[in-house]
């Protein structure tokens, strides 16, 4: 039996983080021989989405990349104000997004998360992992009422839309949880995946 094929779908590398612990802009650093944005990039490519955007910095490394980057409505809100942005400029109804510090995730595994008729969010016991996530685009009015709020989280905001039943959560199987790798540390970069 064949699997369908996802209906199209925007994708959304989330590049505009400070990078404080890692001193210096994340999307630039070399891991596994090539900067984390275009490794990401590729990642998101292989799925072929109808769109791609980055949500970051319009002088970060991946400017010239032939990418369209997405600056937050919100500046200094942290991923939420990029999933604003993203959601605000999504032409399909289901965008998927990927952190710029997530290197370990497969083109398979993001696949796996677009196979939905909602949003889809990978958790680990009562953790989510938002930033390599499946949201509808219909979360907009919710993303801009958690930017106007004290708690910016991305746990929150995953629990409300939960809540309200926009997004579905995904237990991870202990063999996913490599996949979650974050790249935050200078010395992360040498540890490879």
């Amino acid at each position: 039996m064949e699997t369908a094929l996802p209906p199209p779908f925007t994708a959304v590398l989330l590049a505009g983080g400070k990078s404080t612990r890692m001193g210096r802009d994340k999307a630039g650093a070399i891991f596994d021989g090539q900067p984390l944005w275009r490794r990401q990039l590729a990642t998101l490519r292989a799925l072929e989405p109808a769109e791609l955007f980055i949500s970051g910095k319009a002088d970060g490394p991946y400017a010239g990349a032939g990418v369209e980057i997405l600056l937050d409505h919100s500046p200094g809100l942290g991923p939420l104000a990029g999933l604003e942005a993203a959601f605000r400029r999504a032409s399909h109804p289901l965008v998927l997004v990927l952190a710029i510090d997530l290197p370990a995730l497969t083109p398979g595994f993001l696949a796996s998360l677009i196979q939905t008729t909602t949003g889809c969010v990978p958790r680990c016991a009562e953790w989510f992992e938002p930033l390599a996530a499946v949201y509808p685009r219909t979360c907009l009015p919710l993303v801009e009422a958690c930017l106007r709020a004290a708690d910016r989280s991305m746990q929150r905001f995953v629990r409300l839309a939960a809540a309200a039943g926009l997004v579905e959560s995904r237990a991870l199987q202990p063999a996913d949880l490599a996949l979650f790798k974050n790249v935050n540390l200078p010395g992360d970069l040498d540890a490879g995946i």
